[in-house]
């Protein structure tokens, strides 16, 4: 059984969290700052590892201070969002190339992304609590969206984004001035006496919208593996805080890895499942780590097979 936490516990836990967050962020930014055009795969294979070592160590320090049930919450939410955040990776590397954009500039706008997005998903977890605190029949609202999202998932042949087709895009291009390409690191630039957006800006503003429809699935499927309001945003959190480095160390690799999509799609429609059948079958954190985890593997296997199979 998880034991109850007193108010001053609880706010002793927000504190520790904000403290390690705080430091991790400026080690991302000072630490982990590429030096060349190019991020080499063994540096950035070394940063995931260590992001993921920090994880661990949190969800062990999560199971002693909290009880064993939180901590399983916890490294199951961390799972299945670092496991979602695999199609975010698809599609930065999409925006990327779109906007012309070198490694360099591509550390400025993920981390300024993911600075955006911890206060986004802060917003939508709060407000996906409270909703199903009050209204029960919520429950049924995100069990659905995130089986349509698998299903949608399940029949377009992967993540794809392009700027012209992108209202908001279109809307920022047209009430200010962007240089045509590219130069530094910079979102802003003085060109003709005056400042002007950089290709990165709207880079910026694209992945910023792109975790709004992330989060859309992704928050109420780790509400289907706990309601407690610090288990979901801190595992979230440390889930995000590893994007970036993940994102160099496979934006060469995706495309080896063959049915990730599908993959991730049975992720969400499981733990859309489990939200609408909640009451009538409910499914522990334990065994939904499970689950998740064997989904991954079968993924990750029959890519491998197929990547070996003779053409």
């Amino acid at each position: 059984m998880q034991r109850a936490e007193s108010g001053e516990n609880s706010i002793g836990a927000w504190i520790i969290f904000g403290i390690i967050i705080a430091a991790a962020l400026a080690a991302d930014l000072i630490l982990f700052r590429p030096t060349t055009d190019r991020v080499s795969l063994k540096r950035a294979l070394a940063e995931t590892v260590a992001w993921i070592a920090l994880s661990l160590a949190f969800s062990v320090w999560v199971y002693f201070s909290r009880g064993g049930q939180a901590g399983v919450e916890f490294f199951t939410a961390y799972v299945l969002e670092k496991s979602l955040s695999a199609d975010n990776i698809f599609v930065f590397l999409l925006i990327f190339r779109a906007f012309g954009i070198g490694p360099r500039a591509q550390h400025r706008a993920l981390y300024s992304g993911i600075v955006g997005a911890l206060v986004l998903r802060l917003t939508f977890v709060l407000a996906g609590i409270a909703l199903l605190q009050r209204f029960h029949a919520v429950t049924y609202v995100f069990g659905a969206i995130l089986v349509l999202a698998a299903a949608h998932m399940l029949v377009s042949s992967g993540p794809s984004f392009g700027p012209e087709q992108n209202w908001i895009i279109r809307f920022v291009r047209k009430i200010i001035p962007v240089a045509p390409s590219q130069d530094g690191d910079s979102f802003w630039i003085r060109a003709g006496g005056r400042s002007v957006a950089t290709p990165l800006l709207l880079a910026l503003v694209a992945i910023e919208l792109m975790d709004v429809i992330f989060a859309a699935d992704s928050v109420p499927a780790v509400l289907a593996i706990t309601r407690d309001p610090f288990i979901a945003y801190s595992s979230n959190v440390f889930a995000i805080l590893g994007l970036r480095a993940m994102y160099f160390g496979l934006a060469e690799l995706m495309t080896r890895i063959r049915f990730l999509h599908q993959g991730l799609a049975a992720i969400l429609l499981f733990v859309g499942a489990k939200m609408l059948l909640g009451e009538r079958l409910p499914i522990s954190a334990a065994a939904s780590l499970a689950v998740i985890i064997a989904i991954l593997a079968v993924a990750s296997g029959a890519s491998w097979l197929a990547s070996r199979a003779p053409r």
